[in-house]
C-alpha cells in the first residue's frame, strides 16, 4: 500500500504503529501532518465503535485510507475499567502519570493474584469510499503495585507480562511489538493487506 493515515497524534503510538506496518506501507501519515484535522469526540461505548468513528471521519476528510485504533486496559477487579476511558481515566486533560496513580488507588487492598487485566486493541481501516474492515487483539497480564521500567507509554510500567516476568515498560520494543495487543491486531491487518495484493 502506498500511503495510509494513522489517526493518532500520540507520538509514541505513531512510532509503534509505523514499525508494525513496515514494509507493508510505503508512507505513514499521522494527525500531525494534518494540523487542521480534529477528530470527533470518542463517545462510543466500545473500543470498536470509537475506532470506526475516527477512521471513517479522517478518511472522509483527507481522502487517504485511514487506520484508527481504540485501545485500552480492562481490569477484572474494576469490572473492566478503565476500558474506553483508559486515556482519560483520571479526568479530562489527564496524563499517563495521573491515570496510573488513579489505577493504583482504585486497586488499593486488592491482592496481587487478583489483579488480572488485559490490554485490548480494536483497529478500524476505512477508505474514502466508505469501505471499512476491523481487527482486534489482546494481551493478558497483571497490574503491579508500583511502576517498573522507563520504556513504553500509558499503563505499560504497571502491566506485568507473566511469561517474561517484566512489565511492558521493561521489555525491549522488539519483544513488545511481537506480543502486544496492538501487534496481535496489526498482524491481522497486515495479513489483510497481503491478501488484497494477491
Amino acid at each position: 500500500m502506498k500511503a495510509i493515515l494513522i489517526a493518532t497524534s500520540n507520538a509514541g503510538k505513531f512510532k509503534e504503529f509505523t514499525e508494525l506496518l513496515k514494509p507493508s506501507v510505503e508512507t505513514c501519515y499521522s494527525l500531525a501532518d494534518f494540523p487542521g484535522l480534529v477528530l470527533p469526540e470518542e463517545n462510543g461505548t466500545t473500543f470498536l465503535e470509537n475506532a470506526l468513528l475516527k477512521s471513517r471521519y479522517a478518511a472522509n476528510l483527507t481522502g487517504i485510507p485511514t487506520l484508527a485504533d481504540d485501545s485500552g486496559l480492562e481490569v477484572d477487579a474494576l469490572d473492566g475499567n478503565p476500558g474506553v476511558l483508559s486515556a482519560r481515566f483520571a479526568g479530562a486533560g489527564s496524563d499517563d502519570a495521573k491515570n496510573n496513580e488513579k489505577l493504583l488507588r482504585e486497586l488499593t487492598g486488592i491482592a496481587s493474584a487478583c489483579r488480572q487485566a488485559r490490554f485490548v486493541c480494536c483497529l478500524a481501516f476505512c477508505t474514502p469510499a466508505g469501505e471499512c474492515v476491523t481487527f482486534d487483539g489482546q494481551l493478558s497480564g497483571l497490574i503491579l503495585e508500583a511502576p517498573r521500567g522507563s520504556a513504553g507509554f500509558g499503563y505499560d510500567p504497571l502491566f506485568l507480562v507473566p511469561e517474561f516476568g517484566k512489565t511492558l515498560a521493561e521489555l525491549p520494543i522488539s519483544i513488545k511489538n511481537r506480543i502486544s495487543h496492538r501487534s496481535n491486531a496489526f498482524q491481522k491487518f497486515v495479513d489483510f493487506l497481503s491478501e488484497k495484493k494477491t
